[in-house]
């Protein structure tokens, strides 16, 4: 199994949904980084249940505990290793489950690829794994920041309701909405849509659109470890993210090539830019020191309130009602982790490339 991800800076996971506790070491973090625990545990609770009545009600405090790699506050260039308790765990709604594969969860593949599965919760497979991402992330970004690198995220559409072309972000009030959408008006839609998929027992999807501002010129490889590959790897492999596009996207396909070039420009001081950006702040793989934007795609939670018809492991039907707590969107909870995923691919080409100067 999988459990690691990055090349210099490198995150390891470990834990289930409904084990006692998860955690993880993040290593090849570089020494005598003062680090805030305050921003730290500021990024969990962006991620946690139980915010808002948009999100699952499991209420878990996530406190971080730190056993190794800092000392008075500042990273000792050695492993980090740290965790998080599990402290509201329902285990027994999840009895009526033990050997039902759900509709489009992990139950029949991880069956099949182990041959034993954690049924509470998803186990391993459980979107509770993403707070050790986000605590690895929250270091990257406190990182990232002191070289003058900053990351943030919306949600610019829930189902069928989204930004409109050329629509303003209103970045100082994402955070105050519940929904974390890009403004106001979108706000609004998105929490009565919300609000009545779960009413109905039913659960919606949508697209987080993120920006990496003041990234240099220069990261990222011209064949295989091409900054927007990884990035895009990074991202996918975030629980129920289906669709990955940076710069224009697929709707760059409906442009020509000359309206989609971004032509270079050179200000009084030498410095380079581009005068449009669909590369997206990518031309190559490299980055070109442009801002470097992506949307994420999130499919409906799997977790519905409705019966569904499924199977169980010995092949027989069945009609399957969940039970417990889930969320009806899980946007407003995966902006936090796309930033640290962000964040975690961004910073690791940035040692890798230092390493090469």
């Amino acid at each position: 199994m999988s459990n690691t991800f990055g090349t210099l800076f490198k995150i390891t996971t470990y834990g289930e949904s409904h084990g006692s506790q998860i955690g993880g070491i993040i290593d090849g973090c570089p020494s005598n980084v003062e680090l805030s625990y305050d921003e730290i545990q500021k990024e969990l609770e962006r991620r946690k249940p139980g915010q808002s009545n948009l999100v699952s009600q499991r209420k878990e405090a996530d406190l971080v505990e730190y056993h190794s790699g800092i000392f008075e506050g500042r990273t000792t260039g050695t492993p980090i290793h740290f965790s998080i308790q599990n402290t509201n765990q329902k285990s027994k709604d999840y009895g009526n489950i033990r050997e039902i594969y759900r509709p489009s969860h992990a139950d029949y593949t991880y069956d099949k690829k182990y041959g034993i599965r954690d049924f509470r919760g998803g186990g391993r497979s459980s979107a509770r794994e993403t707070a050790c991402r986000v605590v690895a992330g929250a270091i990257a970004k406190q990182i990232l920041e002191s070289k003058g690198i900053q990351i943030r995220s919306c949600v610019k559409t829930v189902h069928t309701n989204g930004l409109y072309k050329d629509e303003v972000i209103d970045w100082i009030k994402v955070e105050s909405f519940k929904t974390r959408a890009a403004n106001e008006r979108l706000h609004q839609i998105f929490e009565a849509d919300i609000l009545k998929a779960k009413k109905e027992g039913d659960s919606l999807g949508g697209q987080v659109y993120c920006e990496v501002l003041g990234l240099p010129a220069g990261l990222g490889e011209p064949v295989f470890d091409k900054l927007h590959a990884r990035l895009g790897a990074a991202i996918l492999g975030i629980n129920a993210c289906k669709g990955f596009e940076i710069g224009s996207g697929f709707e760059g396909t409906k442009l020509k090539g000359s309206e989609h070039n971004d032509p270079f420009t050179v200000d009084e001081y030498k410095n380079v830019s581009t005068k449009t950006n669909y590369s997206g702040g990518v031309q190559g793989g490299i980055s070109n020191g442009q801002t470097l934007y992506f949307s994420a795609a999130f499919k409906p939670t799997a977790t519905i309130i409705q019966k569904q018809e499924s199977i169980t492991s010995d092949s027989q039907g069945i009609v399957y009602l969940a039970q417990g707590r889930h969320d009806p969107c899980i946007l407003p909870r995966a902006i936090p982790i796309v930033e640290a995923m962000a964040a975690i691919t961004v910073l690791d080409f940035y040692l890798l490339h230092q390493s090469r100067v």
